[in-house]
């Protein structure tokens, strides 16, 4: 690329900018996760060759699955989260199934949240961050990522296991999702453990990300929003007051509503920033909504996300 061309290139806006604008763009907060298990995908798929080997013919199901899923929830909808290991386990033909999800869902105008709860060592975290939102360079050219908007990232290696994700997605305009208080029974077992200042686990790895959200490489001048978010459970909404106050400018990922027993209505304070302050994530009670009534599963996943987002646009 020559010095002109270099220079003419602008860079990617602020994943905080970024995800408020689609928020208000696609009017939604609602993030509809895949998880898919082959044994459990909806009805009627494309029909597949008989001679395709078990694992082809698994990811191609998954792919055809969510992409259905997709055309049939976008309208109610601002973002996808993909569970990594749903498809990594099977094998290379599962990647190449997320990697047709996640062209889908551009097509469609919805963000990509990578749900692959990454942590290792800083070297290793950089290979993971241009798994999920970069690229690798190589003798033979780059080998582009997954091309994720953002990843789900656990904190319990310190700090410099977040830097390659935090420092990449700048640079990229993505964005990072530090698992603070999870919605799983066991979130209790180490994030609500006392420190010696008194305060849970929870609460310093807020401050953390908040530490992180606001350093110069992460905070956009004059954004609303940074760029590092939080997996917040729905499953403790007791907590979100408090986890709001010490992080102000965090945008929220609110796993737990519906299958887990979260409810939207007692997650006000996580929308007080504004459009893009917080997310409601929800995947059996959208994809699976059909299940027990019977009848056309696309049909009732998108109703599903629609009162979803009726419910979340009234808080």
């Amino acid at each position: 690329m020559s010095a002109s061309m270099a220079a003419d290139v602008q860079p990617a806006p602020p994943f905080g900018d970024r995800l408020a604008s689609a928020v208000r763009r696609r009017e939604s907060a609602i993030v509809v996760g895949l998880d898919p298990d082959p044994a459990r995908l909806w009805p009627g798929g494309s029909p597949l060759p008989g001679d395709l080997a078990p694992a082809d013919a698994a990811a191609a199901a998954v792919a055809d699955h969510c992409r259905r899923v997709l055309d049939a929830v976008a309208p109610a909808c601002v973002a996808v989260k993909l569970q990594s290991a749903s498809f990594e386990r099977l094998g290379a033909p599962g990647q190449e199934a997320l990697a047709a999800t996640v062209a889908h869902a551009g097509d469609l105008d919805l963000l990509v949240l990578l749900d692959a709860k990454r942590g290792d060592i800083d070297v290793s975290a950089a290979s993971y961050a241009n798994a999920a939102y970069g690229s690798t360079a190589t003798p033979w050219g780059p080998v582009a990522g997954t091309g994720a908007d953002a990843v789900t990232v656990a904190p319990y290696m310190g700090r410099d296991s977040l830097r390659p994700f935090v420092t990449l997605a700048a640079d990229r305009g993505a964005g990072t999702f530090v698992l603070v208080r999870t919605s799983n029974p066991g979130a209790a077992d180490l994030q609500e453990l006392l420190l010696a200042d008194g305060e849970p686990v929870w609460a310093h790895v807020a401050r953390m990300v908040a530490e992180i959200g606001a350093e110069p490489t992460s905070a956009a001048p004059g954004a609303t929003l940074d760029a590092v978010g939080a997996v917040v459970g729905a499953t403790a909404p007791e907590r979100i007051a408090r986890l709001r106050e010490l992080m102000p400018r965090t945008p929220f990922l609110l796993p737990g509503v519906g299958a887990q027993g979260g409810r939207v209505e007692d997650l006000a304070p996580a929308f007080a920033p504004g459009p893009g302050g917080a997310l409601i994530t929800a995947s059996r009670s959208i994809v699976g909504a059909g299940a027990a009534a019977g009848g056309d599963p696309a049909a009732a996943a998108l109703r599903a996300a629609e009162a979803l987002r009726a419910t979340a646009a009234a808080l």
